[in-house]
């Protein structure tokens, strides 16, 4: 729930502080990116102090867990980054759709073991929390993919178009 809560905060808060800064506004697409990327700092940055819990959401075959909780972490990171800057969002929103859609079954195998990442311990929601959390990861998937994907592609059609007579006459 709290990557949710900051995800739409920020991007309210953005948003409204564009709408305020009227001759250097931010646009829709740059709060969705800032608001993304500060989710992922938030999210990313607890895999250093949520580690034991995030350890226990993994399934049981997957070796060297604790690495890989900081690892991915680390990725969340740089991907919340990436989505800052216009040269690196699109590849950065395709690695981090696929990133989403790689680590549901954590979330999935978290909701069937019961666990309860904050105190590391397996008395959470359990399946339940599915009913939240998948729609939770489409949001997501779906986010990156209007503000970061769609965007850019519509962002970089619109530069190849010629619809203004000052275009033509060039």
């Amino acid at each position: 729930m709290a990557p949710l809560i900051v995800l739409l905060v920020v991007f309210a808060a953005t948003w409204l502080l564009g709408r305020a800064l009227k001759p250097q506004k931010l646009t829709l697409a740059q709060s969705g990116h800032i608001a993304m990327c500060a989710m992922l700092l938030f999210t990313g940055t607890s895999h250093f102090y949520l580690t034991k819990g995030m350890v226990l959401t993994m399934p049981d075959f997957m070796p060297a867990k604790e690495a890989l909780v900081y690892f991915t972490g680390v990725l969340e990171i740089i991907f919340g980054i990436g989505l800052l800057f216009e040269s690196t969002r699109r590849v950065t929103s395709v690695l981090l759709i696929l990133f989403f859609l790689a680590v549901l079954p954590a979330n999935i195998v978290a909701a069937l073991k019961h666990v309860d990442i904050p105190s590391a311990t397996y008395t959470g929601p359990g399946v339940n929390y599915l009913w939240f959390r998948i729609p939770l990861q489409l949001l997501f998937i779906a986010w990156v993919y209007y503000f970061g994907y769609h965007k850019e592609t519509a962002v970089a059609y619109s530069h190849k178009s010629v619809t203004t007579p000052t275009a033509l006459a060039r």
